[in-house]
């Protein structure tokens, strides 16, 4: 398994089905921040996370318990966000995790911009939570568990999905 930074993504050279230990800063977004994305962007305003070079994590974690950082934060579906994902990887994101496969729109696009997809296991929530070192609210606080969170992981496993040359584990 390769460790890598968040930082180093778009130019790491993975192939699909390849597993990773992903460390660095990375941001969590569900639906209704999606949705909220598209009208910051439809009326020119930025958003509220670094996406050129970003890394959405699409799930939405529970609180964490009394001491912890977070709570349990496993994957949600990715293709809720298909119709989201192609302009957000336009602006530069380098990678999305979820679970599931994606649409083939979304796989062209990653191709195309040269990203990521990164699936974590799904019913996993509470391993995957162990590899968050620091969880704040960077946006939305209003959505609950669906608000922006900026994570920080180490050694988070995940599996590449699809590569940034359009290969899929789905397509096999």
């Amino acid at each position: 398994m390769r460790k890598i930074s968040v930082t180093a993504l778009k130019t790491a050279g993975f192939t699909a089905g390849e597993q990773i230990l992903l460390s660095g800063v990375i941001y969590t977004a569900r639906d209704a921040a999606h949705i909220r994305f598209m009208q910051l962007l439809d009326s020119g305003q930025p958003l509220p996370f670094p996406v050129n070079g970003g890394v959405l994590y699409y799930t939405g974690p529970t609180p964490a318990p009394p001491g912890g950082i977070i709570g349990s934060c496993g994957p949600t579906t990715a293709s809720r966000m298909d119709i989201f994902t192609p302009r957000l990887l336009a602006l530069g994101l380098a990678a999305t995790i979820g679970k599931g496969s994606r649409s083939p729109a979304v796989t062209e696009a990653m191709q195309a911009a040269g990203c990521l997809y990164l699936c974590a296991v799904g019913g996993a929530g509470a391993v995957l939570a162990q590899s968050v070192t620091a969880a704040e609210i960077a946006a939305f606080e209003d959505l609950g568990c669906e608000a922006v969170y900026k994570l920080t992981v180490r050694d988070m496993p995940l599996i590449v999905g699809i590569d940034a040359r359009g290969e899929s584990v789905f397509a096999r």
